[in-house]
């Protein structure tokens, strides 16, 4: 199967872990796109000095999801059907991503979650991380998307042609989940397929979850998508 597919990088102040990630990612023998989201520290600067990437930038840090739909479309516009997104902080190895290309049947266009193995033993993992995961999976189930295991990875495969016609409204961190209930919607299959993950010691890793303002921004986005789902019920 002839896949054409890039790897985005979304990131925002990892300056210190960023250009491990790049040439992580360069291994795997695709074109890669880091998206830097309005960092203010050496984030830019790192990954402008490594080669045989296509570095974009924010001016003001947008969100997430704003930084993952700049990358589609720059993916899109050099001819890529296929995109895989990987994270800035060095949580995940980009060599995992070769799970999450063979998950996909010959002919199919589905999105492909990396279900990050070994979060609820591992003794770095944040309660944040343990906790936001069973709620965004509960409720992502609940809005009408997809029963899944790990909704909350950033580590996934998008077929961007389908993707990119979703008409995502959520811009920061809530992007990664309204974008599951929109393709559940569309009639676009969801799978998981295990990745490995990597959670610094406490101190030692950056991390930009709010618990309090995130909590809020994700109970909105669930609400909005809980009420498009229960007034579509009663369309003529």
């Amino acid at each position: 199967m002839s896949m054409r597919v890039a790897i985005i990088i979304p990131v925002y102040n990892h300056g210190e872990q960023i250009g491990e990630v790049i040439r992580q990612s360069l291994a795997l023998g695709l074109p890669v796109f880091v998206v830097d989201d309005g960092s203010t520290d050496s984030t830019h600067q790192v990954a402008k000095a490594i080669s045989g990437i296509t570095v974009l930038r924010h001016s003001v840090n947008l969100g997430k999801g704003a930084a993952i739909l700049s990358g589609f479309s720059a993916a899109a516009e050099k001819q890529c059907d296929w995109a895989i997104t990987i994270d800035g902080d060095g949580q995940h190895n980009p060599l995992d991503a070769t799970g999450l290309l063979q998950a996909v049947k010959e002919g199919e266009r589905c999105i492909v979650i990396g279900k990050r193995q070994g979060m609820e033993d591992a003794a770095n993992v944040p309660w944040t991380s343990k906790f936001g995961r069973k709620f965004s999976n509960f409720w992502v189930w609940v809005s009408g998307g997809p029963m899944v295991e790990d909704s909350q990875s950033g580590f996934r495969l998008y077929p961007l042609a389908e993707v990119l016609h979703l008409h995502v409204e959520a811009r920061r961190y809530q992007f990664e989940v309204e974008i599951l209930v929109k393709a559940q919607q569309r009639g676009i299959k969801v799978k998981e397929a295990p990745v490995s993950v990597v959670y610094q010691a406490k101190g030692v890793r950056v991390s930009h979850f709010r618990p309090w303002l995130d909590f809020w921004r994700n109970s909105a986005c669930f609400s909005r998508l809980i009420f498009h789902r229960i007034f579509g019920m009663f369309r003529p």
